[in-house]
């Protein structure tokens, strides 16, 4: 079953439902890192729920970059999604491990339970819209929660799940963020939060099979599927990218790359992909960026 993200309409069209089977997204990300279990969770959470939002951008090209900074050993947790469906993302230190007296994984506690959630959405725009909350408890789900209601003001059900073998393998992946629209009734308000206190852990629901489709149309039996997006792991690094993240160098920097090392290796840190840069290289780089300065001055 490949991994898909879902947008309806439920509860007679006043509550907006984005859910996501990501498994194999997920797997692709921990197979990349070859990451502990409790790191794999809390990173695919936070790819989940980054794609789920980023599926609501109209252009390929857009963007959103979701940055958790808590007082947790796992470090800054960085995701990016774009509107193609591409997500990727990576964390400081990605080999701990932490479990709760229950066996669960203890995400929470890599995270931590102080400090921030940012997201910045760049949709083309002169400035990205960006909102910025406390962490609730580190637990991923809880946190965006708090960030739709108190940075975009949108009360929301957000539940996402990654389910970890014994080797660390994945074994599924899902998510979903249901959010009251405008003008949503009391009962409506009522019925979601009953749905939210019943519902069963996501990981539960993609280990049983099901699609993002039949998740929603179980949960909400009113469900309306307004598009279906893909999900997928994929960097997009290349060494034509990285070339123009050298042309912002200070042409000091990039004479002391010259001389001194001869030559430049660039890792990303996505996938781990390694992209080298000969001193010709660098001294063309060094060229261009000197042409383009001299024409600014000129015009």
């Amino acid at each position: 079953m490949k991994d898909e993200i879902v947008i309806a309409e439920a509860m007679n069209q006043e509550v907006r439902i984005h859910a996501a089977r990501s498994t194999d997204t997920v797997k692709a990300m921990q197979e990349a890192f070859d990451s502990s279990a409790t790191c794999t969770a809390a990173l695919g959470r936070v790819l989940t729920v980054t794609g789920l939002m980023a599926s609501d951008l109209k252009r390929d090209e857009e963007h959103v970059r979701v940055r958790i900074r808590g007082n947790g050993p796992i470090g800054t947790v960085i995701a990016e999604g774009d509107g193609a469906g591409n997500v990727r993302g990576t964390a400081d230190n990605m080999n701990l491990y932490a479990s709760r007296e229950d066996g669960h994984l203890d995400v929470g506690r890599i995270v931590g339970n102080s400090g921030t959630l940012q997201v910045a959405k760049d949709m083309g725009l002169r400035e990205p819209f960006t909102g910025t909350v406390e962490l609730a408890s580190g637990e991923i789900g809880e946190d965006f929660a708090r960030y739709f209601a108190v940075s975009e003001q949108t009360p929301s059900v957000v539940s996402v799940g990654v389910l970890v073998g014994t080797d660390s393998s994945v074994l599924a992946a899902g998510g979903m963020i249901a959010q009251l629209l405008p003008g949503a009734s009391e009962e409506t308000i009522s019925a979601l939060e009953k749905l939210a206190g019943t519902m069963r852990p996501m990981s539960e629901y993609m280990k049983e099979g099901y699609s993002a489709e039949e998740l929603v149309k179980h949960l909400f039996s009113d469900a309306e599927i307004l598009a279906k997006k893909p999900l997928r792991w994929h960097c997009g690094c290349s060494k034509e990218g990285f070339q123009r993240a050298l042309l912002t160098l200070k042409k000091e920097d990039l004479r002391d790359m010259i001389e001194e090392d001869g030559g430049a290796e660039i890792v990303c840190r996505y996938c781990g992909n390694k992209y080298l840069f000969s001193k010709d290289d660098l001294e063309e780089i060094l060229k261009t960026k000197t042409d383009v300065e001299h024409k600014k001055r000129n015009d």
